[in-house]
């Protein structure tokens, strides 16, 4: 799915699309595949993310946007509307997952105290990943794989803020939590991660880029 070479975050861009969503909710439907198309790839990454399966990751991206299109009346605009297409998807995701009661890779639990926090293995490098390892397509494969094995929380969360680059503020209010949780939530899966990824680069890592500053995986 293309998505549209515009600068989202664009004021004159968000100003076109809330006029956008006034015509079509005038009754202008057709109008609606404009509205959308610019967020394809991003719902679909959303989806695949969470459920792990291309055909299932279609089924949820399509039916999120029927959902949008039907509820549009609904969005209010002090949100910004790709983020509530998000939150769309991720419930459609979850709700898949519910049906389906299928667990695609077992969540890490090792390093887990009784609480559930995780520990970080001690051999682990902390420092950053730096953005030229994670453009190199066997890496970026390796990273989709662990993230999949990530319990379902803490995958949704990275999902959210790393790769869809969504605020800390926006992240909370898809998931419906705090934005104390959501930070305690990404640090965690962000170390797991790092676990997980750390020994097939030989325990190392250069210093030049971090999750914190946004860097979209894939």
């Amino acid at each position: 799915m293309a998505e549209k070479a515009v600068s989202l975050n664009n004021p004159a861009y968000k100003r076109d699309e809330g006029a956008l969503i006034r015509r079509i909710r005038d009754g202008e439907h057709e109008l609606f595949y404009e509205l959308i198309q610019p967020y394809e790839r991003r719902v679909y990454s959303t989806a695949f993310a969470i459920v792990r399966n291309p055909a299932d990751a279609e089924d949820v991206a399509q039916e999120a946007m029927l959902k949008a299109f039907k509820h549009l009346k609904q969005f209010r605009a002090e949100a910004r509307f790709s983020t509530w297409l998000v939150q769309i998807t991720l419930n459609e995701a979850r709700m898949r997952i519910r049906r389906e009661h299928a667990e695609v890779m077992q969540p890490v639990t090792n390093h887990q105290d009784e609480d559930g926090n995780y520990t970080p293995r001690d051999f682990a490098d902390w420092r950053e990943i730096p953005s030229e390892t994670l453009e190199r397509n066997e890496i970026r494969q390796k990273l989709i794989e662990a993230l999949g094995s990530l319990g379902q929380k803490y995958r949704e969360v990275f999902v959210l803020r790393d790769v869809q680059n969504l605020s800390i503020e926006e992240t909370a209010k898809a998931l419906g939590l705090s934005t104390a949780s959501v930070k305690t939530r990404l640090l965690r899966a962000r170390l797991m991660l790092r676990d997980l990824l750390t020994p097939g680069l030989n325990g190392g890592w250069s210093s030049k880029m971090s999750y914190a500053k946004g860097t979209k995986p894939w």
